[in-house]
């Protein structure tokens, strides 16, 4: 009986089989054109027996068809259409949902370029982990000072930019209006830096005698360098008097008196200004 129909080679994707020769057996091997041909699924197969369309009459394992009984050596093999899922050309509007999609399914390949925008971005999408290492995230501590080639985010005329440490870590040092060292230390007993910026060590002299030592990014070089200070003996004295003066290169000098005998004072304090020159 032939093929009552639109024609086959007009529907998208319907492949026709090679037509089963029986031999009384229940299960075939499907073919297409001499090799194997494993369909989607027993749904989309439709085959005809001696006139009669089988339709879901058998079931399917890979190429294999089997119709659940055996089928007769004199029986004929009409046609075997398998129709895919090709069917359908153009899927309508909101047919396509996520349930129909495979695992990995559209692939980087699929995607055009700039096809995902911000807005199809969800708020915390990107995870950390996703970042690259060159990304400013904050993901990373700097747990010692910056390298010179470090680098930092400024805005320029609301434009953002980045800048190296080396451009910007000098500023503090050569702006002569902020302090360039201090130091708070103990005078008495064994000579000791409570707290100090840019102050290397505190050298004692004697009695009463002491020799503050600047680090060299102090600018407290040469003789130009500004330094003021002073101290508490302890309780209230009108006769305490400390005196500092400088002493030379990223030096300063500090002297205690009460009235006029050197006396050891706890705490002392300095401070310097300097511009390197």
């Amino acid at each position: 009986m032939a093929y009552i129909g639109r024609d086959t080679d007009k529907i998208s994707n319907v492949e026709v089989l090679d037509n089963i020769t029986f031999d009384g057996s229940s299960s075939y091997t499907l073919q297409k054109g001499g090799s194997n041909f494993t369909p989607s699924s027993a749904n989309t197969l439709l085959v005809s027996i001696d006139g009669v369309v089988q339709a879901g009459n058998f079931t399917v394992s890979g190429s294999t068809i089997d119709f659940g009984t055996a089928v007769a050596g004199t029986s004929t093999c009409d046609f075997i259409l398998h129709y895919g899922t090709g069917l359908i050309t153009t899927p309508a509007d909101g047919t396509v949902t996520t349930a129909k999609l495979g695992d990995s399914a559209v692939s980087t390949a699929k995607l055009a370029t700039d096809a995902v925008t911000e807005a199809k971005i969800a708020d915390g999408a990107v995870e950390s982990e996703h970042l690259n290492n060159n990304i400013i995230s904050g993901q990373t501590e700097l747990a010692t000072a910056p390298d010179d080639t470090d680098e930092f985010l400024v805005s320029d005329a609301g434009t953002l930019k980045r800048i190296d440490y080396t451009h910007i870590k000098g500023l503090a040092d050569t702006n002569q209006a902020i302090v360039k060292g201090w130091v708070n230390f103990s005078g008495s007993g064994t000579v000791s830096i409570n707290q100090s910026y840019n102050c290397t060590s505190v050298t004692d002299n004697g009695t009463g005698s002491y020799a503050v030592n600047w680090s060299g990014g102090s600018g407290a070089t040469g003789s130009n360098h500004a330094t003021a200070g002073g101290g508490d003996l302890g309780g209230y004295n009108n006769n305490e008097r400390v005196q500092v003066y400088n002493a030379g290169n990223n030096q300063t000098g500090v002297e205690s008196w009460n009235g006029t005998t050197a006396t050891d004072f706890s705490p002392l304090h300095c401070l310097t200004f300097g511009n390197g020159s």
